[in-house]
């Protein structure tokens, strides 16, 4: 640093206050240099004479005083340099406030300077040019509006045609954002003569993502244009290079939303009809996407007579990966050709992926189930579907059963009780002794759908036995996925039900090797002490926890001193005075450190439950003598705990 003049110099740049210009440029790295003029300061420097601004003669009084300059535009100065910089963070850093930089240099100078110095930066790392072309889509503002936005094509182009997959998407999601703040005349002078050299580029990235740029210029175009980009998506969906005709998959649903209706059934059908055919599966697959929007588009007669027999070719297609994307996209069809197609044309289809031979098809197509059941009704729903849940319900794959887990429990609702009760609970309860732990857990979390429907008494005769074994599981996901069911099971069973089977396992809980299960039990007995009442808390848990409280392991002490503590809400005053607070104080004389601090942490949150003598003549003189304690995180809880007290 140069002092006390307003002059800075540090590894190749140069930013002079006051002199006739700012120039940035390092060294190796590109040989345009960017500078901000002197009229900007000496417009700036006016206006403080001026009195219109006191921030200059301040800067300029703290920097005579201090002999440093503070002068806003020079951080700008650097951001600029480092566009250019060596260090790839630096640029990343700079790229992301390109709209700083561009705000600082003005309208005129972002066109004219900094987009044609970012067009000759395309040449970096694939992740700068994915911040760069991501940030370009959000400079519209900054070069002047919508009259100026073709400006920003240039570099966006070149960005489209790079090799990494990320760029080009990021660049291609910039050029649409910049066409839709286009007017009509300059899109058509500046953006579709982009989108034709793309797609007829020699290399077959530039290809690919011209296939995304359809859409967003189609509605602006004028009658003659518009064929031509008909043509040109034509050609693409036919072209050569399989990745090309994949991308002409993935956008065709988007760029058909654009078309007029009429062309819909000729020109869009004409053109799935043919991805669809493709020998290559990966342009299959991709062709499956397009089947729900343009099933929407067309409406129902022409999706029954056009769409439906793709879906049901795709469904036994000789591609895993085709049947895969076909079981995820199915259900969305039955919508537009109603219930009873659905049954007599839809449902077979989706049957033979239920049973498909590769697992990652029947995990898709199971994921469908409750969504099948509830459109097509309980009746079709045991006829159709049902005896094929039956079988994924004892698959080989763990994941296939997983899956079926989890959505076999939205049938009930859907079959009633008496179905529910002969059907699927007998395959509920299997999986509840599943030896994959998810399955399990998949079964847990939804069993509130089957005891709605299938009511206490049976819950108590067939559920409650299993789920007490779960309550005892080895893995420890299970265990705390059950306890967190309980506060739930609690209102259904009520009191006397509840203490008698499941009550003693809440206290066992306390004394469980995971620290998460033992801290979701403490927090698992304060719900069930607001269920139940400060009476059931009095009778039952509080001899529980006193009798155990003096554990000779101190990781055990601090979870049932801090259940204790978590029930100074339900709880009378009185008790909470007589019977837990003393539990809290004999805290202080425990031998381990941890022990003593916990009980004031667990004194903090009881204070505001207490009274006020309570708190002055006992609970204040126990947290100042913990204060001379010999260790220090005593010390700082015992302090912490004393705020609450005021």
């Amino acid at each position: 640093r140069k002092a006390p003049q307003t002059a800075w110099e540090t590894e190749g740049r140069v930013a002079c206050v006051g002199f006739a210009s700012l120039r940035c440029a390092s060294a190796g790295r590109g040989s345009r240099a960017l500078t901000l003029p002197a009229a900007g300061f000496v417009e700036w420097r006016t206006r403080a004479d001026r009195g219109a601004s006191r921030f200059f003669l301040a800067e300029r009084r703290k920097e005579e005083n201090k002999m440093e300059s503070t002068d806003d535009l020079y951080p700008i100065a650097v951001l600029i340099d480092e566009l250019k910089n060596e260090e790839m963070a630096l640029r990343l850093n700079s790229l992301r406030r390109l709209g700083t930089i561009a705000l600082a240099l003005g309208e005129d100078r972002t066109r004219e300077e900094l987009i044609p110095f970012l067009n000759e930066s395309i040449d970096d790392e694939d992740e700068v040019l994915q911040v760069l072309a991501e940030e370009l889509g959000n400079m519209v503002p900054y070069v002047g509006g919508a009259e100026h936005a073709f400006h920003l094509l240039p570099p966006l182009e070149q960005l489209a045609t790079v090799e990494e997959t990320l760029v080009r998407d990021k660049a291609v999601e910039s050029l649409c954002k910049v066409a839709e703040e286009l007017s009509p005349s300059s899109l058509q002078l500046h953006y579709v003569p982009l989108v034709t050299r793309l797609s007829k580029a020699e290399w077959f990235t530039s290809r690919v993502s011209a296939c995304g740029l359809f859409a967003a210029a189609y509605a602006k175009c004028n009658p003659e244009m518009k064929a031509e980009l008909r043509a040109g998506y034509n050609m693409l969906c036919n072209d050569e290079t399989p990745m090309v005709r994949r991308a002409s998959a993935q956008h065709l649903g988007a760029y058909a939303a654009k078309l007029e209706k009429n062309l819909l059934e000729t020109d869009v059908m004409t053109m799935f009809t043919n991805l669809t055919q493709d020998d290559q599966d990966s342009v299959r697959l991709l062709a499956v996407e397009s089947c729900s929007p343009l099933a929407k588009l067309l409406g129902k007669g022409a999706c029954v007579s056009k769409i439906l027999p793709i879906v049901q070719k795709f469904s036994a297609d000789k591609s895993w990966r085709v049947r895969y994307m076909t079981a995820q996209q199915i259900y969305d069809l039955c919508e537009m050709v109603g219930r009873d197609l659905t049954i007599s044309e839809v449902v077979p289809s989706y049957g033979k992926l239920l049973r498909d031979n590769e697992a990652e098809v029947r995990i898709a197509a199971a994921g469908k189930v409750s969504h099948f059941c509830a459109f097509i009704g309980a009746e079709a729903s045991l006829r159709e579907i049902l005896p094929s849940v039956k079988e994924l319900a004892g698959d080989t794959s763990q994941h296939v059963r997983a899956v079926v887990a989890g959505m076999i429990m939205g049938i009930a609702p859907i079959l009633g009780r008496n179905d529910t009760i002969d059907q699927l609970l007998p395959v509920i309860l299997d999986l509840l002794r599943d030896e994959y732990p998810d399955v399990r857990l998949n079964i847990i979390s939804k069993l509130e759908q089957v005891i709605n429907v299938i009511g206490i008494n049976l819950l108590q005769k067939n559920l409650l036995p299993a789920i007490v074994a779960l309550a005892e599981d080895k893995h420890w996901r299970v265990r705390l996925a059950i306890m967190e069911y309980f506060p739930q099971l609690a209102s259904i069973l009520g009191v006397s039900n509840f203490d008698t089977v499941l009550g003693n396992l809440c206290i066992n809980w306390l004394k469980d090797q995971v620290h998460a299960i033992r801290h979701a039990a403490a927090t698992n007995l304060k719900k069930l002490a607001e269920t139940f009442g400060h009476e059931w808390v009095q009778e039952f848990v509080m001899p529980a926890l006193l009798d155990k409280v003096q554990n000779p392991h101190y990781l055990y002490r601090m979870t049932i001193l801090e259940a204790i503590a978590a029930m100074s809400g339900t709880v009378k005053r009185e008790v909470l005075t007589t019977v837990v607070l003393p539990e809290i104080l004999k805290t202080s004389s425990d031998a381990v450190p941890n022990v003593r601090f916990h009980g004031c942490k667990l004194m903090k949150t009881m204070i505001p439950h207490m009274d006020k003598n309570t708190v002055e003549n006992t609970v204040k003189p126990w947290l100042t003598d913990l204060q001379e304690d010999d260790d220090h995180d005593v010390q700082f809880f015992s302090r912490d705990a004393l705020t609450a007290c005021q």
